[in-house]
């Protein structure tokens, strides 16, 4: 089989990474372009491209006119279900790449509330040894509290797995059954294959409002689509128990973000940790650089030494698949918007 493979990316991967994809389809022809936008490629490069791997969006059809699979280097497909090509070819994500590091990063999130470390930094920033400890820094200690996962598919199923390690009773909630549709499978990253999964209670998203109040943390990992966009608004918020954390790495439109600055007044949550948000940079002047009890990060949760080796194992599995015409892991259903 003759086949034209580009990889469109805006750093470099190392040889062994690409070698591995040449492994997979040795006939092939491999192009590793580095470019901040297809339209900077010369388009006679496009014609005869059979398999995108992509960072940046994605060509205009009549560019490609051979183009038959786009595997994203990320996970987020918000900005390409309506693209021309969406309804024209297979196109998959990277979900499972950010497993680990996501997981890690809400635990993080998560002890660091618990622990009172950003009091404890204040306090260090000030050479100040405070005369109340007790008063301020008992914690919330995990081990018995509910963690509520609101979309849990490949990180929140990570999230849960290391929550329940710390003693933390689980509750997943999601969109489908949990049952692995044959025609989607799902990537899993090889060093999670085989790891028992949470003792997890799972739920429907429909379940939301009468979930909310049973947790003491939540964790928001959703992708955005029309079904969630703001569906943290402030009724949803005041479903809260007084005094919880919630914390979000999958999408910032998902919340209103007004109303959770008001929310966080009236202590409902009483805390919040945040890694994405509406408008990417957070804009200076947002209340909630100033909000009470929120901890900010510059949507890094997702970064790993090990994404690009992670990324270009999903790839060569795929790649596999789509030499021998099996179903794609990760393939966007572009309706549902993800």
């Amino acid at each position: 089989m003759s086949l034209s493979i580009l990889a469109l990316t805006t750093a470099s991967f190392n040889t062994a990474e690409l070698e591995r994809v040449r492994a997979v389809a040795p006939g092939a022809t491999l192009t590793h372009a580095l470019a901040r936008d297809w339209e900077t490629l010369p388009r006679e490069l496009w014609v005869g491209v059979d398999v995108l791997y992509t960072v940046d969006p994605l060509p205009e059809p009549e560019w490609a006119p051979n183009l038959k699979w786009a595997q994203l280097h990320f996970a987020g497909v918000e900005g390409l279900v309506h693209h021309p090509l969406a309804g024209r070819i297979v196109i998959t994500n990277a979900s499972g790449v950010h497993a680990t590091q996501i997981a890690e990063w809400t635990l993080a999130g998560i002890l660091a509330r618990s622990r009172r470390l950003s009091l404890a930094f204040a306090l260090q920033q000030r050479a100040e040894w405070p005369r109340d400890r007790w008063g301020l820094f008992v914690p919330d200690e995990l081990r018995g509290a509910t963690v509520g996962i609101v979309g849990y598919g490949a990180i929140g199923r990570e999230i849960g797995r290391l929550c329940a390690a710390f003693g933390l009773r689980v509750i997943g909630l999601r969109r489908g059954s949990g049952e692995e549709d044959p025609t989607r499978p799902r990537w899993t990253p090889p060093d999670l294959r085989g790891l028992a999964p949470a003792p997890a209670r799972i739920e429907p998203i429909t379940a939301l409002d009468d979930v909310l109040p049973q947790c003491d943390i939540v964790v928001l990992a959703l992708p955005l689509t029309a079904a969630t966009l703001g569906r943290f608004d402030a009724a949803t918020l005041a479903r809260m128990r007084p005094g919880s954390h919630l914390l979000n790495i999958g999408r910032g439109g998902v919340i209103d973000e007004p109303a959770l600055v008001a929310a966080l007044a009236q202590g409902r949550p009483g805390a919040a940790t945040l890694d994405v948000f509406a408008t990417e940079p957070l804009p200076a002047d947002s209340p909630l650089w100033r909000a009470p009890n929120v901890t900010i990060t510059p949507h890094v949760s997702g970064f790993s030494p090990r994404y690009d080796v992670r990324a270009m194992s999903l790839f060569a599995e795929n790649l596999e698949r789509f030499l021998r015409d099996e179903p794609l892991f990760n393939r966007v259903d572009v309706q549902a918007g993800y």
